[in-house]
């Protein structure tokens, strides 16, 4: 099976795809104006349980790195839950905690992510 993931900056919304259908949607925040998440086609490159050692640290309870150039981006969880839907982040994508570790088990290793401003 075929995983990829959808995320589109202006809609806040992370879409799971496998075989190339839509499976499940969530809403996400992601970078702030003068912070701006890239766009492009990456991957999966690490994925953590509890970064930072505790579930409600600022990453939340997930991290799923990605291989973005010139930084360290990633889709998180948070401990900040008001902040999903808003343009907030420092380039990340940010997803509620229960929202990533349902996501989290479902995307390998490798994985494409497209990230469009759309």
């Amino acid at each position: 099976m075929v995983v990829h993931l959808l995320v589109s900056l202006r809609k806040k919304i992370l879409t799971l795809y496998k075989n190339n259908l839509p499976v499940k949607s969530w809403p996400v925040a992601v970078g702030a104006p003068n912070s701006s998440t890239p766009t492009g086609v990456y991957r999966i490159k690490n994925k953590i349980i509890n970064p930072g050692g505790s579930p409600y640290g600022i990453l939340g309870s997930r991290w799923m790195g990605l291989t973005i150039p010139g930084g360290n981006y990633g889709i998180h969880g948070t401990n900040n839950p008001a902040s999903i839907g808003l343009e907030v982040s420092k380039g990340c994508i940010r997803m509620h905690n229960k929202d990533i570790e349902e996501l989290f088990p479902q995307v390998p290793l490798w994985s494409r992510v497209i990230i469009t401003k759309d």
